[in-house]
């Protein structure tokens, strides 16, 4: 009898993620298999339900909404940022960057214009607002 997957299970998987079109955005079919621990932060919680109940050898494909994955793509999460309060150095038109809160926590975002005045910065994670698919093989169950 084949083992299946619960919320705290240390799985090791195949799985592919890709946008509604096909488009691949990662997969690890062509390498080597992923191992995680559920409920450790390792995945997205929405997709770590996907694998809950599915056994050994299991193969499944999901696709899910926006709101079902990244979450929708937040308007309130682009903020125009002077050009003077960022870092000196060039920086490029969709370059990624890594900013600090007051509070010392650390946000990554998208540089999706700038120019000498100021930079306008996308906060919202790159998939937000997408849907995607999600397709898993259970390799193994502990």
């Amino acid at each position: 009898m084949s083992k299946a997957v619960q919320p705290n299970s240390l799985v090791t998987l195949n799985y592919r993620i890709a946008l509604e079109n096909g488009q691949p955005l990662i997969s690890t079919f062509e390498g080597k298999p992923a191992t995680l621990k559920l409920g450790e932060g390792e995945m997205l919680p929405t997709l770590e339900r996907c694998l809950t109940g599915l056994a050994e050898g299991e193969t499944q494909a999901f696709m899910l909404t926006p709101d079902d994955a990244f979450g929708p793509h937040r308007p309130d999460l682009i903020e125009t940022v002077r050009r003077k309060d960022m870092p000196q150095e060039e920086i490029e038109s969709m370059s990624v960057m890594e900013f600090s809160a007051p509070d010392g926590s650390r946000y990554t975002g998208l540089v999706r214009e700038i120019d000498a005045e100021k930079a306008v910065i996308d906060f919202n994670h790159p998939l937000a607002g997408k849907t995607i698919h999600f397709e898993v093989e259970i390799i193994g169950v502990l």
